[in-house]
């Protein structure tokens, strides 16, 4: 039975989560804060310091034998840096080199965050026995990962599968990123949000604004809100049948926030697939929910780091 543990970090606009986990997908220990995303660059990697500190006051810390990083992206594993749409402060910022002043001689291995679900879903989830499939997360922003010929498939920079860029609406909306109409300008919670507020959706006497507030409406038969959740999915099925048209992945596996809510998304999603998924041979492409949950990020960080397959062990923080 493998012992060795493997520090986790998942990066996100919302959350900087942290675990240990363990050789079976387990979390040991887990730390979480919210994500200081609107402030500068130090402030918010003091917080990715406050978790890796946290997680490592447990006594399990010295197995650790690697720390896996899946951050919102684009990253850029050969550099060892990230540049986060969604945390405008940290351009190229050189998040390898700083976690290893934390965590010492431990192998730091970075990846987007929707390759680390895609690794947690072809290991434990919707997409295991799947030679060829997307993964997608969808929630403060949309990323996705793929698995290609049976493994993991990051490209060469780590964002290979960075679905939430690719632009389905050529004279779309601005998106962060500087692009128009890109997948996550339209799909992402707070954008479902944005638009359905837009189209003069009126929130619960509770003031909740969020992409469950407006789920919760649609399935209530709100239409703004349907109409909402129905553009979302037909952003989504035109990005998934682009891809399985490029690479012939057979199944897409959808993550994150939004995806929870069920067939809100899901029903509307496969029925736009039937209209752009049209080719032969992607027609029996099918779209699965995640099965690996909120902590998808960080047990495929895990997985994608070697879990269990390094030789080192950590060394206190501070040594």
């Amino acid at each position: 039975m493998h012992t060795d543990l493997v520090v986790a970090l998942d990066i996100g606009g919302t959350k900087i989560a942290g675990a240990l986990v363990d050789g079976e997908g387990r979390l040991l220990v887990r730390v979480q804060r919210p994500t200081p995303a609107q402030e500068d660059a130090e402030t918010v990697m003091r917080t990715v310091e406050a978790v890796l500190h946290q997680l490592a006051r447990s006594p399990l810390w010295a197995r650790s034998t690697a720390v896996g990083i899946g951050s919102a992206g684009p990253v850029d594993a050969l550099a060892g840096t990230v540049s986060p749409v969604n945390v405008p402060a940290w351009r190229d910022f050189p998040l390898v080199s700083r976690v290893g002043r934390v965590t010492g001689a431990l192998p730091v291995q970075l990846m987007g965050d929707g390759v680390a679900m895609t690794a947690a879903e072809h290991w434990q989830g919707a997409a295991r026995g799947h030679d060829n499939a997307l993964c997608m997360v969808v929630s403060t922003g949309v990323g996705g990962g793929l698995i290609l010929g049976g493994r993991l498939h990051p490209g060469p920079t780590g964002n290979a599968g960075h679905i939430g860029h690719i632009s389905v609406d050529l004279d779309g909306d601005l998106c962060p990123c500087g692009a128009r109409g890109c997948v996550e300008r339209i799909a992402s919670g707070p954008n479902i949000a944005r638009r359905a507020l837009e189209a003069g959706w009126q929130p619960r006497p509770d003031g909740d604004r969020s992409a469950a507030a407006v789920a919760a409406a649609a399935r209530a038969g709100d239409p703004v809100a349907v109409a909402s959740f129905v553009r979302a999915a037909q952003a989504l099925a035109a990005a998934i049948a682009a891809t399985a048209t490029l690479v012939e992945i057979d199944i897409a596996v959808v993550g994150g926030g939004v995806a929870g809510a069920g067939d809100v998304l899901f029903r509307p999603l496969r029925c736009a697939l039937r209209d752009y998924a049209t080719l032969r041979f992607v027609q029996r492409l099918t779209v699965a929910p995640a099965l690996t949950g909120a902590d998808a990020g960080l047990v495929g960080a895990a997985a994608a780091a070697g879990l269990g397959s390094r030789g080192g062990t950590a060394a206190p923080i501070g040594a």
